[in-house]
């Protein structure tokens, strides 16, 4: 009998071996082969939801999507389409359709599929490309947003002639009379996204599209972020109400006050400006389910991008707005009203994570309801139940379903479960610290793959961008910390003043001090994780970072010598041209404090540039030609100073790309030369 539980124990050890031995430590590799869940839409009466899946496609460099569909009990999970085109966007109409985006046809235009059985069948066939897609009440219309020429008032033609005859010229010389030249990373050709409304014919197919927006110099969509939320649709069908920035000339590129508009769908009425007397952003409308109220998300302050939005709620047509959460210091992003009409559901960032909250509508109380990890679009069901999606540092997003009562929380995909199962990834865990002003910040330490107490680890210090910004508990494709951490690092990131989710002081913070407080948190957050986890090497540590994070590379570069390499993707070092080199002017001279002209001691007080002469940190610098927000000459110039200051560095730049790194073979390479220069100049001296 011994001798038999002897056996048994001896088996199971070895089939936990076997099992430990099957598995591999998680690489880019993983990263880009997952499947990438996003855009839960579930049907009216709860059962089912569809959603858009993303994978790269190594063999043609780009990202294929398709649409897949899930029973909320989890029990069934499968792919909807197939076809080597792309389709996205999946959107239910009240006729039991499930519309969606697709460019099968050629370009991008909205087809249909039932679930009952048959083959998607395309429903408009624009001379235009469709950029969003939510379908009326009732399924009578389509709206949609399109890219037209505003002066071509409601014809198509007009702008499809005129974007033929742009590309039958032969000479190449662009002509502008005021900015934006370029945005992001495209260069402005006249067009506008427009909201269009598509009639639905009996046989399923879209009629003549209106412009709903006609005439209007101005966005929704909004460019480049926005969607099918910057628009909605009252529930008889009568009234559009969108988000569009609508000023006079240039003043585009320093005003932050997008507005609310309404139209009514036939034309009858003018249209109509709700929050004119708003000049900060206004965003996200959402009409009640029976019509009598309209919510939105406001900022009160102009000029600023990263200000708090309140939720605010007017009763339909005409009401007064009234504000729901000034009294709550968090930024909900979309809101979402419940079946019933009493609540608005949102997420916000929150100490180092994205939870979802719900408001109550009557007296303004906010209660959070799924707090840890990274949570996203929230949906009420019919039964009280809350859909939402989910990631965190070692899962990527998932769908889930939270119980009416709360007491229960059920997983409905497991798209990467297979292949995680094969994974091995670091641990990690939340902490804080004292830091600038007395504040309490909080960071996060992933320790690395296998970790073996009393072995001593390099360090990879990663800097998020912004500043406005967070380093959560989060999965992320561009800088994802289990990269390095299942490469051989300890990686730290530590939320600094001026960071997302502490409180609109805490952001605020870091106005006109971008290297002052910021600075000082991280270097006292890289003193607490020296002290707390010692299985961090001080001798071998390197910072990386990007946008903002990069600035912050080239800020560290001349204060301090206590790296032994560091990575600066797409980062800054000359705050004083780099003003004139961006777009978007609100943003420098909210953080600057006015333009450069008017205080160029606000530009140039925290520059990497005035103290290059102390750089002497090896150093990768990463730039790509087509990011217009940080031009790439910041980076030459960074790379230009290395080299002339005989700093040993290394230049990796891409004509291809923007202010990321987007095509997954491009994103392989990335992560291969960073992590090569940092075992270059991090690794055991022999």
């Amino acid at each position: 009998m011994r001798r038999s539980s002897l056996v048994l124990l001896l088996s199971l050890l070895f089939i936990a071996a076997s099992a430990v031995a099957e598995t591999t430590a998680f690489t880019v590799h993983d990263l880009v082969a997952m499947q990438r869940v996003s855009d839960p839409q579930p049907s009216s009466d709860g059962k089912v939801v569809a959603f858009t899946v993303s994978k790269p496609d190594l063999e043609a460099n780009r990202g294929r999507t398709d649409i897949w569909f899930a029973t909320i009990d989890g029990s069934d999970t499968r792919r909807l389409t197939t076809n080597p085109a792309g389709d996205w966007s999946p959107r239910w109409g009240d006729n039991g359709k499930l519309y969606f985006l697709s460019t099968r046809s050629g370009s991008a235009q909205v087809w249909s599929l039932s679930l009952a059985g048959g083959e998607a069948e395309q429903v408009t066939d624009l001379a235009l490309g469709v950029q969003s897609l939510k379908v009326g009440p009732g399924a009578k219309a389509l709206y949609i947003g399109l890219a037209v020429f505003p002066e071509c008032g409601e014809s198509l033609e007009c702008t499809v002639k005129r974007i033929e005859a742009e590309k039958a010229r032969r000479t190449t010389g662009r002509i502008y009379d005021q900015v934006f030249v370029r945005h992001w990373d495209t260069w402005k050709d006249g067009t506008r996204q427009h909201v269009f409304r598509v009639p639905l014919g009996s046989c399923g197919k879209g009629g003549n599209p209106v412009d709903l927006m006609a005439g209007v110099d101005g966005d929704s969509p909004t460019f480049p972020w926005g969607g099918d939320e910057d628009y909605t649709i009252s529930p008889d069908d009568k009234w559009v109400v969108y988000t569009a920035k609508v000023v006079d000339g240039s003043e585009e590129v320093r005003s932050t006050d997008w507005d609310l508009w309404a139209v009514a769908t036939d034309g009858s009425a003018q249209t109509r400006c709700l929050t004119e007397e708003n000049e900060a952003w206004d965003t996200a409308p959402a009409f009640s389910p029976d019509g009598t109220r309209l919510a939105y998300l406001a900022m009160a302050r102009p000029g600023f991008e990263a200000d708090r939005y309140r939720v605010k709620v007017m009763e339909w047509p005409d009401g007064a707005p009234e504000n729901l959460t000034e009294g709550w210091d968090r930024s909900p992003g979309g809101l979402t009203w419940s079946p019933d009409g009493k609540a608005l559901f949102t997420t916000a960032a929150n100490v180092g994570n994205q939870s979802i909250f719900r408001i109550d509508v009557d007296s303004g109380h906010v209660e959070a309801l799924v707090t840890p990890h990274n949570n996203a679009s929230p949906f009420p069901l019919p039964d009280g139940s809350l859909l939402f999606a989910q990631d965190n540092l070692k899962r990527p997003v998932e769908l889930f379903v939270r119980s009416a009562d709360g007491l229960k929380t059920t997983q409905v995909t497991d798209l990467n479960g297979k292949r995680l199962s094969t994974l091995r990834f670091g641990d990690y865990e939340q902490f804080s610290f004292i830091g600038a002003h007395g504040d309490e910040v909080f960071g996060y330490v992933v320790y690395p793959v296998d970790y073996e107490r009393g072995k001593k680890y390099p360090l990879a210090f990663l800097v998020h961008g912004g500043p406005q910004g967070s380093f959560g508990d989060h999965w992320h494709y561009r800088w994802h910390p289990q990269t390095y951490a299942c490469h051989g690092y300890a990686t730290v990131m530590i939320d600094f003043h001026g960071s997302v989710g502490y409180g609109q002081d805490f952001t605020d913070a870091i106005r006109g001090d971008w290297g002052g407080a910021p600075y000082e948190d991280l270097m006292r957050g890289l003193d607490y994780a020296l002290g707390r986890y010692k299985f961090i090497d001080g001798d071998r540590m390197a910072a990386a970072g990007a946008s903002y994070g990069g600035y912050m590379i080239n800020w560290i570069q001349g204060n301090t010598d206590r790296f032994k390499a560091l990575v600066c993707h797409d980062g800054n070092l000359d705050e004083y041209m780099a003003y004139f080199d961006t777009e978007e002017l609100w943003f420098p001279e909210w953080e600057h404090g006015g333009t450069p002209w008017e205080n160029p001691e606000g530009y140039r007080k925290h520059s990497p540039v005035s103290l290059v002469q102390n750089w002497k940190t090896p150093e990768l610098v990463i730039h790509g030609a087509l990011d217009y927000r940080v031009v790439d000459t910041q980076g030459l110039a960074t790379f230009n100073a290395l080299q002339r200051l005989g700093v040993p560095s290394r230049l990796l730049y891409y004509p291809d790309e923007n202010h990321w790194v987007l095509q997954p073979l491009n994103s392989i390479q990335w992560h291969e030369v960073v992590l090569d220069w940092m075992d270059q100049w991090t690794a055991v001296a022999e």
